[in-house]
């Protein structure tokens, strides 16, 4: 899968998702390191990307702005380190492929992660 790493994941966790396979670029890579979240969407979109992020202000941005595409995953874990995050982050993009392919926003947790398709509706914002 494709996706975009924002500043808060760690370069460790983009290289070893990259040696599992996955084409993953993060936003230093690019000298992209304040690029707005809403311009960080709009790329994203553009290439057909994922966002991972540990940022609550892409989800806020993709439900107001009633946004099919890009899926974002959403890192709300105690345990930041490429340890802990690297594993769960493999685990969601297997199991949530599809979802992430058709628009989603997956908020992971240690023990669980929340599923949640774009659009949102606004009963449900």
């Amino acid at each position: 899968m494709k996706c975009l790493a924002d500043m808060g994941v760690a370069i460790s966790t983009v290289q070893a998702l990259r040696q599992r396979g996955h084409d993953i670029r993060h936003l230093s890579e690019d000298g992209l390191e304040r690029l707005p979240d809403s311009r960080i969407l709009e790329k994203a979109g553009r290439e057909g990307s994922i966002v991972i992020t540990c940022d609550l202000d892409f989800a806020d941005l993709l439900a107001l702005g009633a946004h099919t595409l890009p899926s974002v995953i959403l890192l709300r874990l105690y345990n930041q380190t490429p340890g802990s995050v690297t594993p769960r982050l493999l685990q969601v993009l297997s199991e949530c492929h599809e979802a992430l392919t058709a628009g989603a926003i997956v908020t992971v947790e240690e023990a669980r992660y929340r599923l949640r398709r774009l659009p949102i509706e606004p009963s449900t914002r």
